[in-house]
C-alpha cells in the first residue's frame, strides 16, 4: 500500500510554508536593519531647537536609505523624547541601548543633558554624536563632539568685538548650567588675560525658560552708561531667549548701543521673532544659512522638500549633525562593522565635506576642525557674514586658560587612548570628564 501523499496535499503544505515565511519576512527585515537612535527634546524648553535636528536627522537616514543603506544594510530611526529633561536623559540612552540595541544615537543640546547621559554612554559602550557648540573640558571615547569647542566660537566672537569693535565693557549673560558657566569663566579669564578690570565684567545667570528680562535688560542699561563701549556675550538658551531679545527691543536697546553677540541663537531662534529691531545683533557659530556654497543650496532645497516647506530655516546644529552623520557612515564603511570600538578608531581622522566650502576633518580628541563665522542679524531673520577665519580652525577639548586644563590634552590613539592626559606628569586620570 503506497504511503505517498496526494499532490494536491503537498502544494497545500508548501503554500502553507511559503505564507509562514512571509508573515515573519517583516520580522527578518526588521532585525537586518542598522538602528540609529534619535535623542532630542520634543518637548519642553528646548524643543524650540531640538526638534529641527530630530528631522535632520530622519532627512539624513532616508536619503542614506535611498543610496543603498549602509554596509547593504538600511537604516531605521529609533526616536524617543527627553522632553527637556535631563535625568530623562539618561534614562532614555539606556533605553536605546539595551532594549532598542541601537548602534549610534544622534542626540541632545544641553552639556547637562550630554552629561547626563555620559556615564550610561561609557558603562554600555554606546556611541553619540553631539552637535552643538559647547564648553570643552571633556573628552570621551564614546562621544564625538561635532559642535564648536570655545576656541571655535567663543574665543574668537570676543576678540572680534575687542578689536574690530572696540568694545571694553562685558555683559556675560547665560542660562543657569554648566555650558554657560564654564564658557563664561573661560572667557572671564581670557579678557582678564587681556587687561580687562573686574569692574568691567558683568555676569549674569537665569534659570531655563526665563521670562521676566525688564529688570535684567535695565541692569545691562546701566552697565553700559558709563561712556565705555559695551557688549552683551549671551549664552541664554532655549525659548527664554524670545522674551530677552523682546525686552531689548522694548527698552530700544539697539546693536548701535549695546551689541549682543550669541553663542546659541541661530536662524530656527530667530524664526519666532519680529528681527527688525534686532538688526546688526550678531551671532558667531561655524556655518549660516545664507553662506553661499553649491553644497550649502543641495542642502536647503533638501531640506525644504523633506519637510515641506520653503519657509524652515537651517541652522549650525544642522550642519554639525549632516557632517557628524556622513562622517559615522564613512567609518562603518570603513570598518565593516557598526561595533563601537572599530568605528571609534575609523572616525580619527576621517574627512567629509561641510556646507560652506571646505572639509571637515575629525581630530584624534574626537573634536572636529571647523571654520569661525560671525554673521549679523538682518531684518529677514537671516546672519549676514561680517567676518570668518581664513581656514580651519582645530576643536581644543581643554582650555588654554583655565588652571589645571591648560596642561591637559585627549588623544584617542595609542599609545595614550585618553580623554585627559596630563602632560606634566605624562599620566592619564582614567576619567574623561
Amino acid at each position: 500500500m503506497s504511503t505517498r501523499k496526494p499532490k494536491s496535499s503537498m502544494i497545500l503544505k508548501a503554500g502553507a510554508c511559503l505564507m509562514g515565511l512571509m508573515a515573519l519576512s517583516p520580522v527578518a527585515v526588521a532585525q537586518d536593519t542598522i538602528k540609529v537612535g534619535v535623542l532630542h527634546s520634543l518637548s519642553g524648553t528646548m524643543a524650540i531647537s531640538e526638534t529641527t535636528l530630530k528631522d535632520t536627522v530622519l532627512m539624513l537616514v532616508e536619503q542614506q536609505n535611498e543610496r543603498g543603506g549602509v554596509l547593504g544594510r538600511q537604516l531605521e530611526p529609533v526616536v524617543v523624547d527627553p522632553a527637556s529633561d535631563w535625568p530623562l536623559f539618561a534614562e532614555k540612552t539606556r533605553e536605546l541601548l539595551t532594549q532598542e540595541e541601537v548602534d549610534v544615537i544622534f542626540g541632545a543640546w544641553t552639556s547637562v543633558s550630554r552629561k547626563s547621559m555620559l556615564p550610561v554612554l561609557e558603562e554600555l559602550n554606546g556611541l553619540l554624536f553631539y552637535p552643538v557648540q559647547y564648553e570643552g573640558e571633556e573628552s570621551s571615547k564614546n562621544i564625538f563632539y561635532t559642535g564648536a569647542a570655545p576656541n571655535q566660537q567663543a574665543i574668537p566672537a570676543v576678540d572680534y568685538l575687542m578689536n574690530e569693535l572696540g568694545i571694553e565693557r562685558w555683559v556675560l549673560a547665560g542660562t543657569d548650567y554648566v555650558y554657560p558657566r564654564t564658557t563664561n569663566r573661560i572667557l572671564e579669564a581670557y579678557l582678564k588675560a587681556n587687561g580687562v578690570a573686574d569692574e568691567d565684567i558683568m555676569i549674569n545667570y537665569t534659570p531655563f525658560s526665563h521670562s521676566d528680562w525688564q529688570s535684567i535688560v535695565a541692569d545691562i542699561r546701566r552697565f553700559g552708561s558709563t561712556g565705555k563701549p559695551t557688549a552683551v556675550v549671551s549664552t541664554i538658551n532655549g525659548d527664554a531667549n524670545v522674551p530677552f531679545y523682546r525686552e531689548l527691543s522694548n527698552q530700544g536697546v539697539s546693536s548701535f548701543d549695546i551689541p549682543v553677540m550669541a553663542f546659541s541663537v541661530g536662524e530656527e531662534e530667530l524664526s519666532g521673532i519680529d528681527t527688525r529691531p534686532l538688526v546688526g545683533h550678531m551671532a558667531a557659530w561655524n556655518y549660516f544659512q545664507s553662506v553661499d556654497t553649491a553644497q550649502n543650496e543641495e542642502f536647503i532645497d533638501n531640506w525644504h522638500d523633506f519637510i515641506g516647506s520653503e519657509s524652515r530655516v537651517t541652522n549650525d546644529p544642522m550642519e554639525a549633525t549632516y557632517i557628524g552623520f556622513n562622517m559615522w557612515v564613512k567609518a562603518v564603511e570603513k570598518a565593516g562593522t557598526t561595533d563601537v570600538d572599530a568605528v571609534e578608531q575609523a572616525m580619527i581622522g576621517m574627512e567629509t565635506p561641510n556646507l560652506t566650502g571646505g572639509t571637515a576633518v575629525m581630530g584624534k580628541n574626537h573634536h572636529l576642525s571647523k571654520p569661525v563665522l560671525i554673521g549679523e542679524i538682518q531684518e529677514n531673520g537671516q546672519f549676514q557674514v561680517v567676518w570668518e577665519t581664513e581656514g580651519l580652525v582645530p576643536g581644543d577639548a581643554w582650555s588654554d586658560y583655565l588652571e589645571g586644563s591648560r596642561v591637559l590634552e585627549a588623544d584617542w590613539t595609542d599609545p595614550i587612548r585618553c580623554g585627559n592626559y596630563n602632560t606634566v606628569t605624562e599620566v592619564c586620570s582614567g576619567q574623561s570628564y
